[in-house]
């Protein structure tokens, strides 16, 4: 039988659902309650949506949903009986709730942490996982301790969503030989329905048992899928297909820049200015973004999470990059935020974080 393991406590699945556990943390007796719940047999669940492209929202799964999701990712993995996971999301969003779920459908031991920048750091998770799952910045900053990274080379399957990793972060996961993966997924698919294994190549996502993929005539990727409510579920992503389980991501159709005729997708660009603005920027975050242009309609400039940028910095930055891109390439303009805007998933909100820009 399996438990869920806490920093003090541990509570097995049978005193969980009988509700013999006393915590004062509301986050902590939240989740517990959540599988107490599920435990209890409860059949629909209220969850939020990220809001990474709009109003987050409120949505209701269903338990057949969650279970289908938990056992394409097992039989993905070939996860064995009773594993060892690290829950370190939050789990009042889809990504953390999914943790929960999988560990009551795998039967598996559970430690529980609350959401932190480096949940490694944290001394009694010495444990050797089977399994855990993190945004990009939670990988990164385990990454950058030696001891929180040698706790991470030693998770048996890690994977990374929530956001696009940046490229330093996909160099170093290959460096330290960690067997990651990066996610493909919403709320509506009940976490990922794809997942493309970190190396030293393109990341080629590999749909879930079950999943079917294909594209509508502007190349955004629809899915049809066992764990959606929706029999097809039309996304707002271009993406390549390269067979009818795999597939490359382009980026988002509704962040496409339309410069001058020239329609420029942010995300395909970010990694080849990634190198060059570390050069210049250091680790400062980035994206790129589309401003109203009367004489191209938009054009292309570049945000970066800094107080203050100087002349010279933004002027060497231009003139690397204009040795190594094409002109249009070339953000036109270079504007600065001292914090980005966040959504309550952790994902960068650029139209937000752009109209605070100067």
């Amino acid at each position: 039988m399996g438990k869920i393991i806490l920093e003090i406590n541990s509570y097995t699945f049978n005193q969980i659902q009988q509700g013999n556990w006393e915590e004062e943390d509301l986050y902590i007796n939240n989740a517990l309650l959540f599988c107490q719940s599920w435990l209890l047999g409860q059949d629909s669940f209220i969850l939020q949506t990220s809001g990474s492209t709009g109003t987050p929202k409120a949505i209701s799964l269903d338990r057949r949903q969650m279970e289908i999701s938990a056992t394409a990712t097992a039989k993905f993995f070939g996860t064995e009986k009773h594993p060892h996971l690290l829950c370190c999301l939050n789990t009042a969003m889809i990504a953390g709730k999914m943790m929960l779920v999988r560990a009551l459908v795998w039967d598996a031991d559970l430690y529980l942490t609350k959401p932190k920048e480096n949940p490694l750091e944290d001394q009694w998770l010495d444990v050797d996982f089977d399994f855990a799952a993190m945004v990009p910045m939670q990988a990164a900053a385990c990454l950058s301790q030696v001891s929180s990274k040698e706790k991470l080379k030693k998770t048996k399957t890690l994977i990374i969503g929530g956001a696009p990793s940046p490229s330093s972060l996909l160099v170093e996961l290959v460096k330290e030989n960690i067997n990651a993966f990066q996610t493909y997924g919403m709320t509506e698919t009940v976490s990922h329905i794809a997942l493309a294994k970190i190396g030293s190549s393109n990341l080629v996502y590999e749909t879930l048992p079950g999943v079917v993929i294909g594209t509508d005539p502007e190349g955004r990727l629809w899915i049809e899928a066992p764990m959606a409510k929706e029999k097809r579920l039309q996304t707002n992503d271009l993406v390549n297909i390269l067979d009818e389980n795999h597939f490359l991501w382009l980026g988002r159709n509704d962040f496409t820049i339309n410069s001058g005729g020239i329609k420029i997708t942010p995300e395909v660009l970010e990694p080849l200015i990634a190198p060059f603005l570390a050069k210049v920027f250091g680790t400062s975050a980035f994206f790129l973004f589309g401003k109203e242009d009367q004489k191209l309609g938009e054009k292309l400039v570049l945000v970066i999470e800094t107080d203050f940028i100087k002349k010279e910095k933004a002027q060497e930055l231009l003139v690397s990059l204009s040795g190594s891109l094409e002109k249009y390439q070339i953000p036109k303009e270079i504007l600065s935020v001292p914090e980005f805007v966040k959504t309550p998933s952790g994902k960068i909100n650029r139209k937000a974080t752009f109209n605070l820009s100067f």
